[in-house]
């Protein structure tokens, strides 16, 4: 009767992982030999277990990350021009937590949303928030809440995020209110948020992109993107190919 009651003030507390953990020792034998201490440290580190796992999930569904990747999977194939050490530094988070930008380029196929991915389900791992778009989309939703009048309180959910990921840039036409939105989501994070952004321009042909007949916003938004960023420059080969071969011969 006291068990019972025990767990139902555990899980009124909204402590299921402890109530979970105590459940578990009660049910085995083996527990009957621990000290209180121990038991009670088993118990708080399930509790701790629980939270950390229900905040990446939340994170997880709140980021709606493209593709499913982590850094533990990173191919370092040595034609990609992918650096171990530099990977390594990237997958502790201090550059999101430091609002540093991150542009991963490279030719179509190389990886760069995946990639992109990989270090957003790392943040997630880290307790940060995450947010992925497709850029193109990105400014065609904006375009939309001029008009509904609700701009600035989805430019203000953009800015909250410790890790903005704006997949494809140069991939459709700026619009002239593309260039300003654009703008804005990178004026309202720079120097606070990290923002992380794939292409496959290279760097330099960003300001020809960007310019559209006003090179003054070309070069705000270049200045806000590029200045003290990291670069991660892909190369190599597509890496969808060996997924359809194997895909092919799976048919034979």
């Amino acid at each position: 009767m006291m068990t019972n009651d025990t767990l139902r003030k555990l899980n009124e507390l909204k402590l299921f992982g402890m109530a979970h953990g105590f459940d578990e020792q009660i049910a085995s034998a083996s527990a009957t030999h621990l000290s209180f201490e121990e038991r009670m440290g088993l118990m708080v580190d399930q509790e701790v277990t629980f939270r950390d796992n229900r905040r990446l999930q939340r994170l997880l569904a709140m980021a709606k990350l493209r593709e499913s990747a982590c850094v533990e999977d990173i191919d370092y194939h040595a034609t990609r021009n992918l650096d171990r050490s530099d990977m390594a530094s990237l997958a502790l988070c201090n550059w999101i937590r430091h609002g540093v930008n991150l542009i991963i380029t490279g030719p179509t196929g190389g990886g760069k949303t995946w990639l992109a991915c990989a270090l957003g389900h790392q943040a997630c791992r880290h307790g940060l928030s995450v947010g992925f778009q497709r850029l193109p989309l990105l400014l065609e939703d904006l375009g939309v809440s001029h008009g509904d009048g609700s701009f600035r309180k989805r430019l203000a959910q953009l800015a909250k995020l410790d890790l903005l990921i704006l997949d494809d840039l140069g991939i459709n036409t700026l619009t002239a209110q593309g260039r300003s939105d654009l703008l804005e989501v990178i004026e309202q994070r720079r120097g606070r948020k990290a923002t992380l952004i794939t292409s496959q321009l290279p760097v330099d042909k960003w300001h020809d992109y960007l310019n559209g007949g006003n090179p003054t916003v070309a070069d705000a938004i270049m200045d806000r993107l590029v200045s003290g960023s990291h670069r991660i420059e892909l190369k190599g080969d597509s890496m969808r190919k060996p997924r359809v071969v194997a895909k092919d011969k799976s048919k034979a």
